[in-house]
């Protein structure tokens, strides 16, 4: 499980403007009203989680296993990076943290990898700040007739094993909620669906391109229908579903 540079910058203005602004704001008072906080950041990449809420909300520490990405995550003042393999969750550096935050990660996860995660994170009673889950819903304003096949298979693709076991892709959102609920946490959640229009062009592109290929190795061809869905970049807005979670100790 790896993502280049040039996808991720693609994508951060999108996720940017997709993340639940008033659950994002609660995340930045409650650090706020911290002392000297501390902050983990799972599966970091080049450091948009950090960007997204602020790099002076906490001290960070950004944790990914592509050094590469590190190496530009670590321009992020006050921060320090750590490449480790997020499989290994007993062996990731949680330790002190009063917060732990990813973000388009959780549906490449299995059940296993956030039942474990979710045990850390509740042991020291920390924060847990989730972004951009994807939900299983995408949707075109103009519909094709391959739109629903293409999406099953997108899905059926999204549960195969990414790294951190048999992932649960759209069902990421609410096991993740149902992990943190039942070891007393309160968690808020709300909608994040990316909204792309013809301004997202290049970033629709890569996205379409993506979508084929996974519907291709889970068995469906949609060659057709990515033709045809770039022939409408111009004029069909796409709308790819995520949830955003925050889930604080009840007491």
């Amino acid at each position: 499980m790896s993502f280049s540079a040039a996808w991720l910058a693609l994508r951060e203005p999108a996720d940017r403007a997709a993340r639940d602004a008033a659950l994002l704001e609660h995340v930045r008072t409650w650090l706020a009203a911290k002392s000297a906080p501390t902050a983990v950041d799972l599966g970091s990449g080049t450091g948009s989680t950090v960007r997204a809420i602020g790099p002076r909300a906490a001290h960070w520490t950004l944790v990914d296993r592509d050094a590469a990405l590190l190496a530009e995550a670590s321009a992020i003042p006050d921060a320090c990076t750590i490449e480790a393999d997020l499989a290994h969750i007993d062996a990731l550096p949680l330790d002190g943290a009063v917060l732990v935050t990813a973000s388009a990660l959780f549906d490449l996860a299995g059940r296993d990898w956030i039942e474990a995660l979710a045990d850390r994170i509740a042991g020291q009673r920390a924060g847990l700040y989730a972004a951009l889950t994807y939900d299983g819903r995408m949707e075109w304003s103009v519909p094709d007739p391959e739109d629903a096949a293409v999406t099953t298979a997108f899905n059926r693709h999204q549960t195969g094993d990414k790294g951190l076991g048999p992932a649960l892709g759209p069902a990421a959102g609410p096991a993740l909620a149902e992990a943190m609920g039942k070891r007393g946490y309160c968690v808020r959640s709300a909608g994040s669906p990316w909204r792309l229009d013809a301004d997202d062009r290049p970033l629709q592109a890569e996205l379409l391109g993506g979508i084929a290929r996974a519907a291709a190795e889970a068995g469906t061809n949609a060659v057709g229908w990515l033709d045809r869905r770039l022939g409408m970049i111009n004029c069909a807005v796409c709308t790819i579903g995520h949830v955003d979670l925050f889930a604080l100790p009840c007491r």
